[in-house]
């Protein structure tokens, strides 16, 4: 496939990914409107452990498909291809239904630890509810993901990227429709709307499924025909195969749920925590505003930067194969360099202006309480795109099985912490157990990939403190804006005065980082030839 070809399917696929978090953020406002703080923090008490079940029950199989499908195929062998999809299929099967039956069953133990005893808010028995219609979920998307991995083995990303959209499409549709026949029209419990909605992952499924479906049978004859054609076949036994794909994809299976593991850790303990120090009836709603509704804000940059940085990362193992030791560090530098260029004003951004944020998109009603905490909240967003791309590298260097250790750390850190912070500074601990736990990973892969293969860190400082500066700058103005606008209106008049002094904000301040970077020629030095296109569209005559 030509580079024009497989930079338009990596677009397909990036613009896809970008369109379904946006999606997954948009919803979250109307859906908040319906069931309120409470029942977002039950649609959270089920998602956490279904996200962490689905990636065990994948074990990192979909991406290690893709490669070993792209691998053969261009060896010619189509047939060992097929054979690795066929048992993959059989396998995640199995995984989902097991995966299944544990969360479906264990539902009760899990609510029971989620609640605590007294709980003025959701019950046992609601959350018992919630996390057992959405296992059914698991039975279907493990299998689905394995086909979407196949296609991309062919360097077809349409397949992968329609039917991720019209997942979430449908899910959407159906999660806000049913909330609303239920609360509105039967005059059913907050409780069971939101079972409902967190069953909309099924129907989400197998709308994703029936789209996967229509792409295979169209092409199939030509799928067949290559089978047909094949005059190489290498007749190596499936064990061995799934020995090496296990040792591919195992060590990301803990790294792609580190958010959930988490969040996994707040829903054990923050609820039960905050009853023991006064603040049970306000627990649930700061639970909620940190890891769902918050969450759905700060990811958002967080999903720009690491799209942006990841497409360097086939360029950094390709370099790191062929040992060219100064083009892999400026591509390294590069992903870093992103990251901090976009996640840090935005994070800043949101900080300053999370009242507005919090506001505007989910009502004044709980704002005491959540706007601080949104603030708190989104400098953590800094450290889990820097987690993700650094992990990423060390995957590029072969030095993946570190992030487990570091992730490891990070972990036992949140887990031992997590209780003692909250004691201390109320809800906030919780952000802050996280923000140790996340930043210790990150400078654990950081010290390895120095170590491993002498990356110097001298340019991504200097640059960074030039990006700290000119995120100064724009703190600035923002606040400055926010000062102009009080003469006139602050967010506690009202919904629409939020929008508005969000928007102005996010205005002024983006229009000044931009302004100050692009002069300075800090965004040339880190995108390069993007920026330099860009600045002859502006100068032509």
């Amino acid at each position: 496939m030509s580079t024009s070809s497989i930079l338009r399917g990596t677009l397909v696929l990036t613009a896809a990914t970008f369109l379904s978090k946006i999606l997954g953020m948009i919803y979250v406002i109307p859906f908040e409107n319906l069931v309120g703080e409470r029942g977002s923090a039950l649609f959270l008490y089920a998602y956490n452990p279904y996200n962490i079940l689905l990636s065990i029950s994948t074990v990192g199989l979909p991406l290690a498909v893709s490669k070993f499908v792209s691998k053969y195929n261009a060896l010619g062998d189509f047939e060992t291809g097929r054979r690795i999809f066929k048992a993959g299929i059989i396998l995640m099967a199995i995984t989902g239904f097991l995966a299944f039956l544990i969360l479906f069953f264990s539902a009760d133990f899990l609510a029971s630890r989620s609640i605590a005893e007294d709980s003025t808010g959701n019950s046992v028995e609601d959350v018992t509810m919630v996390i057992r219609l959405v296992s059914f979920a698991l039975i279907i998307v493990p299998g689905m993901s394995i086909v979407r991995g196949f296609f991309q083995g062919y360097e077809s990303m349409g397949p992968t990227a329609i039917s991720q959209v019209v997942e979430q499409i449908v899910r959407i549709v159906f999660l806000l429709v049913s909330v609303f026949i239920i609360l509105h029209l039967l005059k059913g419990s907050v409780a069971l709307a939101v079972g409902f909605a967190t069953f909309a992952a099924f129907i989400g499924a197998i709308a994703s499924c029936i789209v996967l479906f229509i792409y295979w049978k169209k092409r199939r004859v030509y799928l067949n025909r290559q089978l047909d054609q094949q005059k190489k076949f290498n007749r190596i036994p499936i064990r061995v195969l799934f020995i090496e794909l296990f040792r591919y994809a195992g060590p990301f299976v803990l790294v792609g749920i580190a958010t959930p593991l988490y969040q996994l850790v707040d829903q054990f303990t923050f609820n039960r925590t905050m009853a023991t120090i006064g603040l049970k009836d306000i627990s649930e709603i700061a639970y909620a505003s940190i890891n769902f509704l918050g969450h759905k804000l700060v990811i958002i940059p967080v999903t720009i930067a690491i799209g942006l940085s990841l497409a360097m990362l086939p360029a950094i193992t390709k370099s790191f194969t062929e040992n060219k030791q100064k083009q892999m560090f400026l591509q390294m530098n590069q992903s870093f360099q992103i990251v901090i260029l976009f996640v840090l004003p935005a994070i800043v951004g949101l900080s300053l202006l999370s009242h507005e944020a919090y506001g505007a998109l989910y009502g004044l009603e709980t704002i005491r309480v959540s706007g601080p905490l949104l603030a708190w909240y989104a400098p953590v967003a800094l450290f889990f795109a820097l987690f993700t791309v650094s992990s990423s590298i060390l995957q590029g260097i072969n030095q993946q099985q570190f992030a487990v250790i570091s992730l490891s750390v990070g972990l036992m850190l949140k887990i031992f912490l997590n209780v003692p912070l909250i004691q201390t500074f109320g809800a906030k601990g919780a952000i802050f157990g996280t923000f140790l736990a996340v930043s210790s990973a990150v400078v654990l892969n950081l010290w390895r990939i120095k170590t491993s293969v002498s990356f110097p860190f001298k340019q991504l400082i200097k640059r960074s403190i030039l990006i700290g500066i000119f995120t100064l700058m724009m703190s600035v103005a923002v606040l400055l804006a926010k000062y102009v606008l009080s003469f006139f209106f602050t967010y506690q008049d009202g919904r629409t005065e939020s929008v508005i002094i969000l928007l102005v904000g996010v205005i002024v301040g983006a229009s000044v980082y931009f302004w100050f970077s692009y002069k300075s020629t800090l965004l040339e030095q880190i995108l390069g030839g993007r920026i330099r296109k860009l600045d002859k569209i502006l100068h032509r005559d």
